[in-house]
């Protein structure tokens, strides 16, 4: 990754297109205050910076019939690096699980779990979640409803102040 020096325009572009990734080029630029193939040129960097990796549609899961939302802290018998990243690749493989995070502290993983209903994530949790190699326990909460769930992070376009982003290994 290079080291790019983000500034007002660049952050106006990130934040503007967390909100709308769907927007175009010419809208993006008008809301920036530049012209269209310059913008075009700061995302194309942005991407290949790494500040944007990816663009997706926000889907309502309960429009597809994913009712049930299950955040289970997982607690594994080993911490050693390697049953870590093997814990992870089994994880990354189940479909039903939306995020995976690593903790610090007496959880090692917090996983957001989807199901369509409460006997789905059921047979989940008893063939795949608890008998999975090193698991020693788990402890599920069922989200009630969700108030907020933004993407990203807040970016604030009107800061003047640049942000620099060394090489990674710099």
């Amino acid at each position: 990754m290079r080291r790019v020096k983000l500034d007002r325009i660049d952050l106006q572009i990130l934040s503007d297109l967390q909100a709308d990734g769907r927007m175009t080029n010419v809208e993006l630029a008008r809301r920036a205050g530049i012209s269209a193939p310059p913008c075009l040129r700061r995302v194309r960097a942005l991407e290949e910076a790494g500040y944007i990796r990816g663009y997706h549609a926000d889907i309502a899961p309960e429009a597809l019939g994913y009712t049930v939302t299950i955040f289970a802290q997982v607690g594994l018998t080993s911490q050693a690096e390697s049953d870590l990243v093997a814990f992870e690749t089994l994880v990354s493989g189940w479909p039903e699980v939306r995020e995976c995070h690593m903790l610090m502290g007496e959880t090692d993983f917090l996983l957001k779990i989807v199901a369509p209903d409460w006997d789905n994530f059921q047979r989940f949790l008893t063939s795949k979640l608890t008998p999975a190699q090193n698991v020693s326990n788990v402890k599920t909460a069922l989200a009630i409803r969700t108030k907020k769930d933004l993407p990203g992070v807040p970016i604030d376009p009107v800061d003047d102040a640049a942000i620099a982003v060394a090489d990674e290994g710099a």
